[in-house]
């Protein structure tokens, strides 16, 4: 009788303490975060703090119930049998709280190794936020330790255990999300150009026809007009960082190529504890690249592999565009033009700054900066008035389309739709006084990849238009703008049957628009009339 007492009151117990732990853990997170914030200088209203407190309680202490409670659970069964088993009961206090801290250290821990993030939660990016989120777990595990030692019944029984564990394993199911609308589409056909690449990144078309095709893993693929290989990995390629999101990126040829046949890389370089985006020029060769050379690295280096950039692209003047990323973990960087973190930086073709860049004069930036504020841009189109269109990947939701202007702020991570990962807010500002609006966001995330602006005369429906992969979506967004380009509107889905991440999008010479698709088996798809 006595055992069948025991165990709703022990559950109950349990119960309490993972409620207070991920409310603690809930609440300390916002703050950190919007501390972060404030650091950047932005002004932060005490009912906004309120209401974005109580937001992350909706939306991210689900997500955290689900990484804290498995842990805690397993630590403070062990503490307290400990208690019992070794000490009649006395120093509960200490194990309870001491448990439950290095568990929900080592569940940080794993999670980031696991994750495709480098790290899940943003708040326990410093050894600050690191301590003060492992503090709460301490707190939680007190509670369970009071709240033991004021029932009669304080020994947990095997019973009651499992039913804690039982209570806490429905938190990370949820429910599927609905598949988006594809148009259906019946004026054109695709055809397999080329396949058995690992994951291709980006496609250039060579004046003869030929193609190159970068592959992440640092190989430079030399195809035929016909998607046949010529060399599969052309030799003098820069050394890359493969990792995660990094490696080789994006391949552009020089405006003058048939001359100087000059070619631009876009790729990570260096290792998983400092690494950058690099930028280095070539010769083209038909065996390999010749008078390699690094003309810019963005700084300062970084750890981990996500979020690099790396898309290029021409302006009129001769001059570069090349995107960069925020780091991930870096997030707060992209609105600092000291360095280059979640920017987008223009050069001349040997590297130099340009003179007309707008931050050449100001000695406490980068004077290669053409904008900052960005999260990590992998979709860039010069149009033919030198407009420069992109699209950057959001968190959850938030993907944007801009229109850049030199100079300009991006918001990033000040304003944003979308949320973390874990459902956190990353700032409470959808618009902030200062930062550019986006033409058109997406939320939820498609996960935009490649871009073109449709200019080709097979497909006139299309004309003008950008056709922007979309990773998440398995397919292709047709966006159309408007003749000034200052607004954006998401059209319909294409190539959806496909049911492919969708990695690069571009307009071939003949007007044929081809794919690019981001797997260990990819391949380069042609999109043709059907007829």
């Amino acid at each position: 009788m006595r055992h069948r007492l025991a165990w709703p009151i022990t559950a109950t117990h349990f119960v309490a303490a993972l409620l207070t732990g991920t409310l603690l853990g809930s609440i300390v997170q916002t703050q950190i975060n919007l501390a972060a914030l404030q650091q950047l200088g932005v002004d932060i209203p005490i009912m906004q703090r309120l209401t974005t407190t109580l937001g992350d309680l909706v939306t991210f202490s689900p997500v955290y119930f689900a990484l804290f409670s498995v842990g805690f659970v397993i630590s403070q069964i062990v503490a307290l049998w400990i208690s019992r088993r070794y000490w009649n009961g006395r120093h509960r206090l200490g194990l309870c709280t001491l448990s439950a801290m290095a568990a929900l250290w080592a569940t940080f821990h794993l999670v980031d190794h696991f994750a495709p993030m480098p790290t899940l939660i943003a708040a326990t990016r410093t050894a600050t936020g690191m301590a003060a989120m492992v503090l709460t777990a301490g707190g939680a595990g007190a509670v369970l330790a009071w709240l033991r030692g004021t029932s009669r019944h304080s020994a947990p029984t095997a019973s009651s255990a499992t039913i804690a564990l039982l209570m806490i394993g429905a938190a990370g199911m949820t429910p599927a999300s609905d598949a988006l609308a594809q148009s259906e589409a019946t004026d054109y056909r695709i055809e397999t150009v080329a396949e058995r690449l690992e994951h291709p990144w980006s496609l250039a078309f060579l004046p003869d026809g030929r193609m190159l095709v970068t592959e992440r893993p640092g190989r430079l693929r030399l195809l035929n007009a016909g998607g046949e290989t010529i060399n599969p990995s052309l030799e003098g390629v820069p050394r890359v960082f493969a990792s995660g999101q990094s490696g080789l990126f994006d391949v552009l040829l020089s405006p003058d190529f048939e001359q100087d046949r000059t070619l631009f890389l876009a790729y990570s370089c260096g290792t998983q504890a400092a690494n950058h985006a690099c930028l280095s020029r070539a010769v083209f060769s038909d065996t390999g690249l010749e008078q390699v050379e690094e003309i810019f690295r963005a700084q300062p280096a970084k750890r981990g592999n996500a979020h690099f950039g790396g898309r290029l692209a021409s302006l009129s003047d001769g001059t570069l565009i090349l995107t960069l990323g925020d780091g991930f973990d870096y997030r707060e960087q992209a609105q600092n033009t000291a360095n280059h973190i979640g920017a987008i930086v223009r050069l001349n073709p040997d590297g130099s700054v340009p003179a007309d860049n707008p931050f050449v004069n100001d000695d406490t930036a980068r004077p290669e900066i053409l904008s900052y504020g960005h999260r990590n841009v992998q979709g860039l189109v010069v149009d033919e008035e030198d407009r420069i269109l992109m699209h950057e990947h959001g968190p959850k939701g938030g993907d944007e389309v801009n229109l850049i202007t030199p100079g300009g702020n991006y918001g990033w991570p000040i304003a944003t739709t979308g949320l973390d990962y874990t459902g956190a807010r990353v700032t409470p500002f959808d618009t902030y006084p200062g930062t550019q609006p986006p033409l058109l966001e997406w939320t939820p995330s498609i996960a935009p990849s490649g871009m073109t602006r449709y200019d080709g005369a097979l497909f006139p429906q299309w004309q003008g238009d950008l056709l922007i992969g979309s990773l998440v979506d398995r397919e292709v967004r047709r966006v159309t703008l408007s003749d000034d380009a200052t607004r954006a509107e998401d059209i319909e889905g294409l190539f959806g049957e496909l049911d492919e991440r969708i990695r690069d999008v571009r307009t071939g010479p003949n007007g044929a628009v081809y794919l690019l698709t981001d797997s260990a088996e990819g391949r380069v798809l042609k999109v043709m009339p059907a007829q």
